[in-house]
């Protein structure tokens, strides 16, 4: 008799942790407000359809307040959005973005190559002052998601 209730009490604590474990939150999950991406963008000819993508990401999720969206844009794909260059449309989409929270960061290294300053660029950008590709891998690091679409 004894033997089945030591069993019966293994049993029952296998099934409540198994419970317990099947519900429970992974404790980084309470820290998580929001989703975390980070875009990159290096090619000039996909512009216009990374900003989609990006606009259609913070519609799909419910908006900035659910997911935190970095772009970040280094090689040919920059001069779109010098603003001495960028189409009055251009820069509409690329305002409102920034206003619905895309953070945009210029790679030091393509400015350079450039010859752009912050100040020729569209209003809202940063720059990633050790270049793009170590602002990804470190954002990567930080738990972003990495897209390039």
């Amino acid at each position: 008799m004894q033997r089945r209730s030591i069993l019966w009490t293994m049993f029952s604590s296998i099934g409540a942790a198994s419970v317990l474990a099947a519900t429970a939150r992974p404790a980084h999950a309470a820290a998580v407000d929001k989703a975390k991406v980070a875009y990159h963008l290096s090619e000039q000819g996909r512009v216009a359809f990374v900003l989609g993508n990006i606009q259609s990401h913070f519609e799909g999720m419910g908006g900035p307040d659910k997911v935190k969206i970095v772009l970040v844009i280094h090689g040919a794909a920059l001069r779109a959005f010098h603003a001495g260059e960028a189409s009055q449309e251009f820069s509409a989409q690329v305002a409102q973005l920034a206003k619905t929270g895309l953070e945009m960061n210029a790679c030091i290294n393509t400015m350079k190559a450039q010859k752009v300053e912050l100040k020729d660029l569209l209003p809202g950008f940063g720059v990633a002052d050790k270049g793009a590709v170590v602002m990804l891998a470190d954002l990567q690091s930080q738990g972003y998601a990495y897209l390039r679409p």
